[in-house]
């Protein structure tokens, strides 16, 4: 897809970093400024976030993470590597699996395009380079992050739509016909698997043209405690489950660190 000619070529990128060399800034900076050629819609804002893991039995110890605000419209992506220059080169492949994917978007509400095919949806072109979570024991593990937001209401296509976006493995989200907490997830490299907090109501789904599969199974009613005991138990990359104490789905995962992470609903 072309760039418009109206838009710059290379892109204004800030980079942020922390205990890497100014050569990986200025590798970054160059790096994903050439990712303007793929813009279709202004670009307002660009950040990198460069870091390196404390612990030094981390093998991947660099974190390379940028946000792109594409007229409105937030594109994201992390990944991990061993040295600043693979990191970095995987975060533009991954940023420009994002763009592409929003210049698709974009088309297609503008009717340029056709509506997205279900092959569409697939994520072979780039490899997903998540590499297991580090193998911390289970005694060390704590919850280092706990993101709280709200959750519009979405369609399946949309929740799947903000995945791609975002860079996320997974996405909770409420599903605009049934008003349920939900989440959509990967399940393998080319499809995706819906999860709800009461399957019962799987016929009052929203409409939509992705294919994907619905979990039969209800969200178990756990505790913060109880979830973690489970998703160890059961060796899984996340848990989506409801919270008791608050009486929503939420999710817990495995950080790249061997820690956890919890996202739940505001209010």
């Amino acid at each position: 897809m072309k760039q418009r000619p109206d838009l710059a070529a290379v892109l204004d990128v800030q980079v942020t970093r922390h205990g890497l060399s100014p050569d990986a800034e200025e590798y970054a900076r160059t790096k994903i400024g050439e990712l303007g050629r793929l813009t279709h819609e202004p670009v307002l804002h660009a950040h990198v976030r460069l870091s390196e893991h404390g612990d030094p039995a981390v093998a991947r110890r660099v974190i390379a993470q940028a946000n792109l605000d594409v007229n409105g419209r937030l594109v994201r992506a992390q990944v991990e590597g061993v040295t600043a220059r693979e990191a970095i080169d995987r975060l533009a492949a991954r940023l420009r699996r994002g763009l592409e994917r929003a210049a698709e978007h974009w088309e297609a509400k503008r009717g340029g395009v056709p509506r997205l095919g279900p092959h569409e949806w697939r994520h072979e072109s780039e490899p997903a380079h998540r590499p297991n979570y580090f193998p911390r024991p289970e005694s060390e593990r704590r919850i280092m992050r706990h993101k709280s937001y709200s959750l519009p209401a979405r369609t399946v296509d949309e929740a799947a739509l903000e995945m791609e976006l975002l860079d996320y493995d997974f996405h909770l989200f409420t599903e605009k016909g049934t008003k349920q907490d939900s989440l959509l997830y990967r399940e393998g490299r080319t499809e995706y698997r819906l999860a709800l907090v009461n399957p019962e109501l799987a016929d009052e789904l929203a409409p939509f043209d992705m294919p994907l599969t619905i979990s039969p199974q209800p969200a178990p009613r756990l505790t913060v405690n109880e979830a973690i005991e489970r998703i160890g138990l059961l060796g899984l990359p996340f848990l989506f489950f409801v919270d008791t104490a608050r009486d929503r789905g939420s999710a817990l995962y495995h950080r790249y660190d061997g820690h956890y992470g919890l996202i739940t609903p505001a209010g």
